[in-house]
């Protein structure tokens, strides 16, 4: 039952670096992407809509 025990204790380990581990990577790329500033709307062109003046 010792082992048993250690075993899961292990894994509750491995498990909690590894949550906190992706918890920093987004913090720190959400800080990055968000440093780049304000986001700018896409072009007319990206949205299908091209104005055509007709004359």
């Amino acid at each position: 039952m010792t082992n048993e025990n250690s075993s899961g204790r292990l894994i509750a380990i491995i498990t909690g670096v590894f949550s906190i581990a992706i918890g920093i990577i987004y913090l720190v790329l959400i800080t990055i992407l968000d440093a780049r500033g304000p986001m700018a709307p896409p072009p007319l062109e990206a949205l299908g809509l091209v104005v055509t003046a007709l004359f």
